[in-house]
């Protein structure tokens, strides 16, 4: 298990270096020029001298691999400059918000997972039925609905003709339901349909018909080998859509005015906050990595034929 975690961790390191190489280059090839967007964000009038004076104060000057190294290590201090707009570190702008997508990401993240696990098993059990029917119907009306729709179908029918629920905004819980819903919605429709096939795959297993055989109840086959095995391809997915998630709900938050992570990052984009566009860039790929290890590591803890596979391959 220390052998496989460890080279998990050890893979990290190259993925994090040609995201912030990347990000970099990405930023540097733009032909927006950050001493410009910062005067004019300070709706000060860009002149030359003015325009040279920056470009040395944030090491524009600088040949690209001295930019690169310093601004590298300046992000492994968690820091990622000044925004240009409200004139604070970025990272404590961050800090702000994240509570509030975090909030979002993990309560669509339960409810998915919440609905879909007893939709996708009993689907798979009682296949060809009403109720698979309907779960089919679900899942590609989850899948095919756009988010943005959906948030202002909900907010419509919710907030607009029934007056149950707020319009946007973050405070109390009846705040949260909406834009919940509409982030789980196509998630339910994903984790429900793996899970079917899963456990559809997993019944057709020597396993099921030799634990049958031996009396075992239909119950305990169910839960506690066939659902635990079949299980594992959600989890896959649960780990990348939660480091989404994590980087920023940036359609739901903004048709909601939820005050996270991906609106603020929605404003630097039209606002050209150059800091915050790298800051969110390289937070969001940290968080892909730090959620698929995570899910690399459940999965090994509910199948440990997985890391006894990592060994046999070297």
């Amino acid at each position: 298990m220390g052998s496989f975690i460890g080279k998990r961790l050890l893979a990290v390191i190259p993925i994090f270096l040609f995201a912030t190489l990347l990000t970099f280059l990405l930023i540097h090839l733009s032909p927006v020029d950050p001493a410009e967007v910062y005067l004019t964000a300070a709706h000060i009038h860009p002149t030359e001298e003015l325009l040279e004076q920056k470009r040395q104060e944030f090491g524009l000057d600088q040949p690209l691999l001295v930019q690169y190294t310093q601004s590298l290590m300046k992000m492994c201090r968690l820091d990622f400059g000044t925004s240009y707009v409200s004139n604070e570190p970025v990272w404590n702008e961050i800090v702000l918000r994240m509570p509030a997508t975090l909030q979002l990401a993990f309560s669509s993240i339960v409810l998915a997972v919440i609905i879909s696990i007893p939709i996708g098993f009993l689907a798979a059990i009682y296949k060809n039925s009403v109720f698979d029917h309907l779960s089919r119907v679900l899942a590609y009306f989850g899948a095919s609905i756009p988010q943005f729709w959906l948030g202002y179908l909900l907010i419509f029918f919710f907030s607009v003709k029934l007056d149950l629920l707020p319009v946007q905004g973050r405070g109390s819980f009846a705040h949260l339901v909406l834009p919940s819903i509409s982030l789980a919605l196509g998630l339910i429709a994903i984790y429900s349909r793996l899970l079917r096939t899963g456990v559809l795959e997993q019944l057709q297993e020597p396993y099921v018909l030799y634990a049958r055989t031996r009396g075992i109840k239909e119950k305990v086959i169910l839960g506690k080998h066939v659902l635990k095995i079949a299980i594992s391809p959600m989890l896959t997915g649960l780990g990348m859509n939660l480091g989404k998630l994590l980087a920023g709900t940036i359609i739901v938050e903004e048709v909601f005015s939820w005050p996270g992570f991906g609106r603020y990052f929605i404003e630097a984009i039209f606002n050209r906050d150059i800091p915050v566009i790298q800051a969110y860039v390289l937070i969001s790929a940290c968080l892909f990595i730090v959620c698929n290890l995570i899910v690399d590591l459940l999965q090994m803890a509910l199948d440990p034929r997985i890391s006894w596979k990592g060994r046999t391959d070297q």
